[in-house]
């Protein structure tokens, strides 16, 4: 009896101790790897792994990738405990399925980036949408001890086919996540933002990702060797989209595809998922989920949100956290660079979130009453705020103007005299996206401090003076510049700074001096040939005042009493961004000749920042 009573004691620290790694999984579930059909006879490798547990039926939970279901071989097991919370689905009982895609690694079939979405399919027509249908269709007709109900989750090109999964509109399908979902290559995700091409993403991952593969294979491909790791002094040595080309070689299809639409036609329309969201069904749940300082995806996570509710009928929720790219299943949210977050976001997600959204849809278990609308991480102040809605009801769209001697003022100065802040932009100098020389796209760089680059004569400063009490931001940034160039063509550059105080530093204290500290809130190109039209794009003329104006992704973000609000305008962020020559051309031709300096001049109190002020 008392040896019964010890273990009924032991019980639950051996439960909450129990660590849920590869040798766990082998010995509670069984793995199978099987290529299913799809309606044109291509077959679609999958690797599932099935609970052993017979006591109940259990949900599945599919993830469809270009990256790879590895590690391949049905003796070989993942290890799901070092994706954060992904642990919480094998304590469920749930079969995790993952899949190559079509023409990708172990799979049939040919690969194609984004591949459109047909919404009237006819016969033996395929897209993501109809190979999701048919693999949900095989899974529950074929697999043994499953409940009938079937999620979908996925980060950045996973998250891509997860918004083609809710487009498939399978019955069995009950809840899916995009996450950090590629959405829109041309105008805010991965590789274009506004139409400005980001070289220092692109090039490093098509050069691998992209080339083709001829049959199915367990093994990846080799990516570009840059000759050294200094990426700045390499693209501005290579100079030109037309030499970078000569090194990508002529054998990645995509790169060319690049090349051969640089404004916003057809081509690039077809690829925007959040054109079909209101073919989703009204029975299927979505949850988006991004990061507030997510360097890939930001755009995805909060604009395919917004298309839903404005087009589709389905029960659909936000959730923003303080995160770069996939942090929120990293298992550690607590920071991010220099700047900290006094908790454990990713694991309040994956608690409080995530997991209760399928243990809902799929098992039935629980309650979703405590997921809000929207579940936004306000950074600054550092709490979660559950809101019925995004933006806020109490969100008012505020003017701050930019005004002489580097101010920074919610007051205009009415003065009849026209007058401006000036710099020359220099394409042979290009103001640098961070202090550091990394070897490839820092992820900290979304929270990184901006004196390096306040300190600059080709970079415009505004600031406010302290501030008497907190300023909390949420919602969507608008740049509104009146400017002026002296050539045809320019990019600009916002960027929204939280200036930290004199004497402020974290408890315990960071290494990094904290005081003053200039956090990146938000930064953002805009390439101006754009301005008025993404597929029209216009020269400017040379002297001429011209208003140029965009949204910036959405900012949820709290100015603490005591510190300032700064903005700054640049007209280069290299290499994140491929430098503009200043005239107005197709840039993926331009040569070196067609680089020139600009002199930018910007207006005062004709140019502001329209803030997402909560009142």
């Amino acid at each position: 009896m008392r040896k019964l009573v010890f273990l009924i004691l032991l019980c639950p620290i051996l439960c909450f101790s129990q660590t849920y790694d590869a040798g766990w999984l082998a010995a509670n579930y069984i793995k199978k790897e099987l290529y299913i059909p799809m309606r044109d006879g291509v077959k679609l490798f999958t690797s599932l792994y099935i609970p052993k547990d017979k006591t109940e039926k259990h949900p599945f939970l599919l993830t469809r990738t270009p990256y790879s279901c590895a590690p391949y071989g049905e003796t070989n097991f993942k290890n799901f405990a070092a994706r954060g919370h992904y642990k919480e689905y094998l304590k469920e009982g749930y079969i995790m399925i993952a899949q190559d895609v079509r023409g990708r690694w172990m799979s049939e079939g040919n690969f194609v980036d984004v591949r459109p979405y047909i919404k009237d399919k006819k016969g033996t027509e395929t897209d993501e949408a109809s190979d999701t249908y048919d693999t949900i269709d095989w899974l529950v007709k074929n697999i043994e001890n499953n409940n009938g109900n079937v999620g979908v989750f996925g980060i950045s090109y996973p998250g891509f086919y997860s918004t083609m999964a809710a487009l498939s509109n399978h019955p069995a399908l009950k809840a899916v996540s995009p996450q950090a979902p590629v959405t829109d290559w041309f105008i805010g995700d991965d590789f274009h933002h506004n139409g400005a091409f980001m070289v220092m993403d692109a090039f490093p991952f098509y050069s691998g990702f992209g080339k083709p593969r001829p049959a199915p294979t367990t093994i990846g491909p080799k990516g570009f060797t840059f000759p050294t790791h200094d990426t700045y002094e390499f693209y501005l040595r290579t100079a030109t989209l037309p030499n970078l080309a000569k090194l990508m070689g002529d054998s990645v299809a995509f790169w060319k595809d690049l090349y051969e639409h640089p404004n916003y036609d057809a081509w690039w329309q077809a690829r925007n998922p959040r054109n079909f969201v209101d073919n989703i069904s009204p029975d299927i749940a979505t949850l988006l989920v991004g990061g507030l300082f997510d360097a890939e995806d930001c755009f995805g996570a909060w604009n395919v949100y917004k298309s839903i509710e404005a087009k589709a009928k389905n029960n659909n929720k936000l959730v923003m956290g303080p995160w770069y790219h996939g942090q929120w299943a990293s298992g550690d949210g607590t920071h991010l660079g220099n700047v900290q977050f006094e908790s454990n976001t990713s694991e309040w997600y994956g608690q409080n979130i995530e997991v209760p959204f399928f243990n809902y849809y799929l098992k039935g278990k629980g309650s979703v009453d405590k997921i809000s609308e929207a579940n936004i991480f306000f950074t600054g102040e550092n709490k979660w705020h559950q809101l019925p809605k995004w933006p806020a009801d109490n969100m008012k769209p505020t003017n701050i103007f930019l005004q002489k001697n580097g101010a920074l003022s919610f007051d205009p100065v009415t003065e009849k005299s026209v007058s401006y802040a000036e710099y020359v932009s220099d394409p042979s100098k290009p103001v640098p996206y961070t202090e550091a020389v990394p070897t490839g796209r820092t992820r900290e760089y979304m929270t990184d401090d901006q004196r390096f680059a306040a300190r600059r004569t080709d970079v415009l400063v505004f600031q406010t003076g302290i501030l008497t009490e907190d300023l909390t931001l949420g919602g969507p940034l608008v740049a509104d510049l009146k400017v002026s160039i002296s050539t045809t063509d320019a990019d600009f550059v916002v960027k929204l700074i939280d200036v930290f105080p004199d004497d402020f530093q974290y408890t315990p204290a960071n290494t990094y001096v904290m005081n003053n500290y200039q956090m990146l809130v938000r930064a953002e190109v805009m390439r101006g040939k754009f301005r008025n039209s993404f597929e029209n794009p216009e020269p400017f003329v040379p002297g001429k005042p011209t208003q140029v104006k965009y949204t910036l992704p959405d900012v949820a973000h709290t100015f603490k009493k005591g510190h300032r609000v700064m903005v700054q305008i640049q007209s280069s962020w290299f290499p994140l961004v491929d430098r503009n020559p200043q005239k107005f051309t197709n840039i993926y031709q331009a040569s070196e000749s067609d680089f020139q300096k600009s002199t930018i001049k910007v207006f005062y109190n004709e140019s502001k920042l329209v803030l997402p002020v909560l009142k």
